[in-house]
């Protein structure tokens, strides 16, 4: 073969490089943004936020947001938004405080009697948007007032709390080590933390792999196999890095088993699922999927009981970390989870958006909040940088659509 054919088929793999990475830019930039913004803000924390019990925070600060996130993202991608998540989860919140510490309810079966509240919120307010018509913004709005109104009317304007410790290991509670710690030099390690870590990281790559292996022999374009593998290793390098931090503290806290569950859950009935793909075709367009067949209204009413649902098990989850309900539990949580979707690259328009994308943008919103605060940032500019994350991240989206 002739150096000039040599400089041709290294040319051609460049470029096939080039293009493949401009394409996943916004899932590769996510990825690289979160570790740019923690490698940022471990500098200027002098090291703080890396440390186990930091990062185990972060997680148990964020977990509530990201499972409303999850739910947020079906939401937008089928076209609507929910401005009642945060009245909602606080609302919920409070009629466990009543159930469980006036009236000493089994926490198990309060947790599920606040689910189906949640549900029978999430449909009632489903009816009048899918059925009635009824733009979602108004819907939500008003479910936003109506909810906080009626927690802090459950509530007698006072906390309530505290909680029976079983409900708390909700949020507090860790997994037991049923292995045993295993010591290296002075530091103690969690064995089930990190043999799930590891099968986490294994599962990862033999389903990426199986992906890529799936679209090359139905004859679509893979990107190129370096580009592979080095993004993955990357991805499995932070996440080994993460939960070897967190096997040196106290292990994995639940409320991140929990969380772990319902992303792999929305993971398949996005990409997977019949249900999934109706809910994109609806948000991309509306009419179009109504006349292929697609019940939109039904799709509609269903993707707001999981919202419910979803956001009544945040504010389970909010009042567990906090053992007590208050009248302003949930205020401003529609802001972060509606901020954490787009910045992981849903569309304002519907009809896009990733369940991978909404997480690394909730953490994003996380990791900023938590290195913020470390450093002393003020309220007040905290929330000025977040808003300018936020239309970054939206301007770049209408960007990248216009060139397109």
């Amino acid at each position: 073969m002739s150096t000039e054919t040599l400089s041709n088929a290294e040319r051609n793999a460049r470029a096939s490089a080039m293009s493949a990475l401009k394409e996943n830019l916004r899932d590769y930039g996510l990825v690289i943004a979160l570790i740019l913004i923690m490698l940022f803000f471990q500098y200027f924390t002098g090291g703080v936020l890396f440390k186990p019990v930091n990062l185990t925070n972060i997680v148990l600060q964020n977990s509530y947001i990201i499972i409303m996130a999850l739910g947020m993202l079906l939401v937008i991608v089928a076209g609507h938004i929910d401005l009642s998540v945060g009245s909602v989860s606080g609302f919920v919140g409070a009629i466990a405080a009543v159930l469980m510490v006036q009236y000493h309810m089994n926490p198990f079966l309060a947790g599920l009697i606040c689910l189906i509240a949640g549900g029978v919120i999430g449909a009632s307010q489903g009816y009048w948007i899918a059925y009635l018509k009824i733009p979602s913004f108004i819907v939500t709005l008003a479910g936003m007032l109506v909810f906080k109104g009626l927690a802090l009317w459950l509530l007698g304007g006072m906390s309530v709390g505290p909680f029976p410790r079983e409900f708390q290991l909700l949020s507090a509670g860790f997994i037991p080590d049923v292995i045993g710690p295993i010591t290296i030099g002075a530091t103690k390690l969690h064995s089930t933390t990190l043999v799930i870590g590891v099968a986490i990281v294994a599962a990862m790559l033999y389903f990426s792999l199986r992906s890529r292996r799936s679209r090359e022999s139905h004859g679509y374009e893979a990107e190129p196999f370096s580009l592979f593998v080095v993004k993955n290793l990357i991805i499995s390098a932070v996440v080994l890095f993460l939960i070897t931090m967190m096997a040196s503290y106290k292990g994995l806290p639940n409320v991140l088993i929990v969380m772990g569950l319902l992303i792999a859950i929305f993971v398949f009935l996005t990409k997977r699922m019949t249900i999934g793909r109706r809910i994109y075709a609806m948000g991309g367009n509306v009419k179009a999927a109504a006349l292929s067949g697609i019940k939109t209204e039904r799709l509609t009413f269903i993707v707001f009981i999981l919202m419910g649902v979803l956001s009544a098990l945040a504010g389970l989850i909010f009042a567990a970390r906090l053992n007590t309900a208050t009248p302003k539990a949930g205020l401003g949580f529609e802001l972060d989870v509606i901020a954490a979707v787009f910045i992981g690259g849903a569309s304002m328009a519907g009809g896009s958006g990733q369940v991978a994308g909404a997480v690394i943008g909730a953490f994003i919103m996380g990791v900023m909040n938590n290195g913020m605060s470390i450093m002393g940032v003020n309220i007040d500019w905290q929330q000025v940088i977040k808003g300018l994350v936020l239309l970054g991240a939206v301007v770049f989206d209408v960007y990248n659509k216009n060139k397109s």
